[in-house]
């Protein structure tokens, strides 16, 4: 645990159980899932090698006006397959990154989920102010202690939309540097569809023709509704179909611990979807998802990569989101930020995503900066699989 010291401006805590309900009253966060103490403590519980510390920014008579998520993780190069490794490479010969032992990483946002889950500011106040104070607590709570000021490397500040980047632009005026990520996939559910046969007949015929032979190639899948009562026999073949997807992603912050499932599903209820995939009696896949006001947020899958050619298992899965976020009347579906080009033959569209980061050393920063400005995210062949009546401005 860090144990900070509170200031004018800055409150601090070690566990979410250590803040008064009084402070979630007063932001009035709780609307929104990820800003819910339930949300982030199954989060907290669960990953016991992440330091979770919280802070809660304050006005001159003590009133809270913002919360800020801090996740301290050790990043694994190894873990880096895409673009990014040369950043790996050079970092590494001019001793911008440890070399033998891991980065160690001050995250502001939420490690596991894509999307502006970092930072919740309260209605009606400068969020530019906010920002810039954020900044100026996140190098306080740093030097704070003798092993965070000597271990921590470099500060991250995640995934913030388009329309975010007159406010946290304001960071560059703390040495941290922007650069673009994967975009999150985003399906904007169309008013009109009433059921999944709606979202279909939406289609252009050769989009249309194409979802039906996934559907025709993966019948012989089950599926089962993940409840708290069967959670504990499904875990150990869902966590090894987990690592298969992982093992095979460009990017990891750090590796989700499915147990987390047990604590979401009993918080969160219908809110938290949980579905496995069985052919015959042997679980091939799973879905994962958060219902956060009107939209569904896709969280992690796991695939049977040798049977999911012949069964279609993730396109079944892409469609099994879209029919659950048709069913419960949702506004988007946020597929995240993997297979881009999939997601998009499906009707997402790419939503862009910026990082904000910043190295300790004022040097390796200045160079880091000019590394940071040559990463692009992965281009893709955008698909537009609607006919023309259903643009995507066209929702609810």
């Amino acid at each position: 645990m860090i144990y900070c010291t509170n200031t004018n401006t800055a409150l601090f805590f070690s566990s979410i159980d250590e803040i008064p309900s009084q402070i979630w009253e007063d932001l009035g966060c709780k609307q929104n899932i990820y800003f819910h103490p339930n949300f982030l403590k199954s989060l907290e519980k669960n990953h016991p090698k992440i330091i979770f510390s919280y802070i809660v920014l304050v006005d001159k008579n003590k009133n809270p006006t913002a919360f800020a998520n801090i996740q301290i993780v050790d990043f694994y190069f190894k873990s880096v397959n895409n673009d990014l490794g040369f950043l790996k490479t050079i970092g590494r010969k001019l001793h911008i990154f440890p070399d033998k032992k891991p980065l160690k990483l001050l995250i502001c946002g939420n490690t596991f989920v894509s999307g502006e889950h970092g930072v919740f500011i309260k209605k009606n106040k400068d969020k530019k102010e906010i920002i810039k104070e954020l900044a100026k607590t996140i190098l306080h709570f740093s030097n704070s202690t003798k092993s965070l000021k000597k271990n921590v490397d470099a500060f991250l500040l995640k995934d913030f939309a388009n329309e975010s980047l007159f406010i946290t632009d304001e960071l560059k005026g703390s040495n941290y540097n922007p650069f673009s990520v994967e975009p999150n996939m985003v399906l904007n559910i169309h008013k009109n569809w009433q059921n999944f046969d709606d979202y279909l007949t939406a289609m252009k015929t050769k989009f249309r023709i194409k979802a039906k032979k996934a559907i025709k190639q993966s019948a012989a899948l089950r599926t089962e509704n993940v409840t708290q009562e069967n959670i504990s026999t499904q875990l150990p073949e869902m966590t090894a179909l987990y690592k298969k997807v992982v093992a095979n992603a460009n990017f990891n912050l750090a590796e989700f611990n499915l147990d987390t499932y047990k604590d979401l599903k009993e918080n969160l209820g219908e809110n938290y979807v949980l579905k496995t995939y069985w052919l015959k009696d042997k679980i091939v896949g799973f879905i994962s998802g958060v219902i956060n006001k009107k939209s569904l947020d896709a969280h992690y899958v796991g695939i049977d990569y040798q049977l999911n050619r012949e069964h279609a298992i993730y396109q079944k899965m892409l469609y099994d989101y879209i029919e659950i976020a048709i069913t419960k009347n949702l506004e988007t579906l946020n597929f995240g930020r993997t297979a881009s080009e999939i997601k998009s033959s499906v009707g997402a569209i790419p939503q862009d995503l910026t990082m904000y980061l910043r190295h300790k050393k004022s040097i390796a920063n200045r160079i880091l900066k000019l590394f940071l400005q040559r990463i692009e995210p992965t281009p893709f062949q955008q698909k537009f699989p609607f006919k023309k009546a259903t643009s995507t401005h066209e929702k609810h």
